[in-house]
């Protein structure tokens, strides 16, 4: 018999992935060692970030098909590579005081490494866990969400010590091994394989079978409506988060008369929730279900949108931060799951990559829109009840996807799964 391998050490090897690549939440550590060394302004040195996220996305869209064709074991391996290489060229850069060869390392290879790192685990993990799919890919993406609190700090005291070339070759041999290390326990679940537990419940009969309503490949995915609802809700909830994310401190400070010290304090905090919010959320939606998931996702930022402006109060304001942080990661973590009940494990990963776009529109347009808005109305109140108009829209979106899926599930029927668009029996 063919030896089963252990979910729980996929998972675990899942977040090695994405604890290392989550390292590019920590990119503002760098941020003023590098202007203070060569002269450079915030503007290019941000524009790093900016490079790698867009990378990112692009990354995850064209090589989706590759890490389904190839397996997570390969792809793994190839994102290690990438990683590593741009972490190493860095500081390389660094050395030769390079700007376009730091975007080019950091932005550009380290970019591709995260797309396809991104996306390598997830649908393993979503194989592996047909009865927690939420859990399990709230668990990887989680390490993504906190990877910045583990290793802003630990950077921090490299660049003290090893100056930033020093830490950039440091950190890159830490994470190409870790990467690395991980992608090698990486591999899909035996073919008709079902945790033991769920199996046997199946066969007693007290537990039903949880059916995908269709089983497309990516190409087909992207020619349905749904996947276009998807799209938009991801956008326009990270848009929204990653702006907050941008003017939190100032914002802080202005609304809520914090103090620099207590903004500077509160955006640590932001990085904590916003990894919570990615375990705790795509967790309960195993429970209470994607649709509704998202629609509370919504419901929430419409109201916490609404209220922030009139939020004097500082502790009520950094709480309604917090809570809106939450709703940001749990849509990232969510998201691998949504794609599965709506199009099954055929090409997910593909699928996912498609989705990620959502996150490189959504990384160039949220920080941008957010300074456009407070330059031409002079304040962030402004800012925050536009964003809470947008949410009005996903809301709308939230609810228009449910009919897409009331649909399918009339049309497939309880013993039918849909396939290039036409429902077949099972």
């Amino acid at each position: 018999m063919q030896k089963v391998k252990n979910r729980w050490l996929i998972a675990a090897a899942a977040v090695g992935i994405h604890i290392s690549i989550g390292s590019v939440y920590a990119w503002s550590v760098f941020t003023k060692p590098l202007m203070k060394q060569f002269g450079w302004n915030t503007q290019q040195v941000s524009l790093t970030f900016s490079i790698a996220i867009l990378i990112l996305g692009l990354a995850a869209a064209f090589l989706g098909h590759y890490v389904e064709k190839h397996g997570p074991r390969k792809s793994g391996t190839l994102a290690a590579v990438f990683f590593g290489l741009g972490m190493l060229g860095s500081g390389l850069a660094v050395y030769l005081e390079s700007l376009p060869l730091l975007y080019l390392f950091y932005g550009v290879l380290g970019g591709v490494g995260l797309g396809v790192g991104y996306i390598t685990p997830v649908s393993s993990l979503v194989k592996w866990f047909p009865d927690r799919r939420g859990l399990a890919t709230g668990l990887a993406i989680m390490g993504f969400g906190f990877a910045a609190l583990i290793g802003g700090p630990v950077m921090a005291r490299l660049i003290v010590s090893f100056g930033i070339a020093g830490t950039f070759l440091i950190m890159g041999i830490i994470y190409f091994l870790v990467m690395f290390a991980s992608a090698q326990y990486l591999s899909p679940p035996p073919e008709g394989w079902v945790p033991e537990k769920t199996g046997a419940a199946r066969q007693t009969g007290a537990q039903p079978v949880n059916r995908d309503l269709s089983q497309l490949t990516a190409n087909e995915a992207v020619k349905t409506r749904r996947f276009w609802y998807l799209w938009i809700m991801l956008f326009i909830n990270v848009t929204c988060g990653i702006a907050i994310l941008s003017v939190a401190s100032p914002m802080a400070q202005e609304i809520a008369k914090l103090s620099p010290l207590a903004a500077a304090s509160m955006v640590g905090l932001l990085g904590l929730f916003n990894g919570l919010g990615r375990i705790g959320w795509a967790s309960l939606s195993d429970y209470i279900g994607r649709p509704n998931t998202y629609t509370a996702f919504f419901v929430i930022q419409i109201v916490t949108y609404f209220l922030l402006p009139e939020s004097t109060h500082a502790l009520l304001f950094q709480i309604l931060l917090f809570l809106i942080l939450t709703c940001y990661g749990g849509g990232f973590a969510s998201i691998p799951a949504y794609i599965g009940d709506l199009f099954g494990t055929k090409q997910l990963g593909a699928i996912h990559g498609y989705i990620l776009t959502a996150w490189s529109a959504a990384g160039l347009a949220g920080p941008i829109f957010a300074a456009w808005v407070r330059d031409t109305t002079q304040s962030y109140v402004g800012t925050l009840y536009v964003f809470g108009m947008l949410f009005v829209v996903a809301l709308a979106v939230s609810l228009l996807i449910r009919i897409d899926i009331r649909k399918l599930r009339m049309l497939s029927g309880p013993n039918q799964v849909e396939s290039r668009g036409i429902a077949f029996k099972k």
